[in-house]
């Protein structure tokens, strides 16, 4: 199956801005975070077709994974 990803802020500069994504049926958003390499403490929201999900997620085709760091300020 196949999901769309699209990375915010700083993991874009690291690796993209949107890519499909070919993954096994069944598959959570934490197989897709780490098939990045992006580290779980870095992860600040994390969507599944635009409303907030958990890394436990269970993906379907056709699915949007968006992904955003942490952000720190002051």
């Amino acid at each position: 199956m196949q999901v769309k990803v699209k990375l915010f802020a700083s993991f874009r500069l690291k690796w993209f801005k949107e890519a499909d994504k070919e993954c096994l049926q069944g598959a959570e958003v934490l197989d897709i975070v780490k098939g990045i390499g992006i580290s779980v403490n870095e992860l600040g929201i994390v969507l599944v077709n635009g409303c907030h999900a958990s890394l436990n997620t269970v993906l379907h085709d056709g699915d949007v994974v968006s992904l955003m760091p942490l952000i720190g300020g002051g």
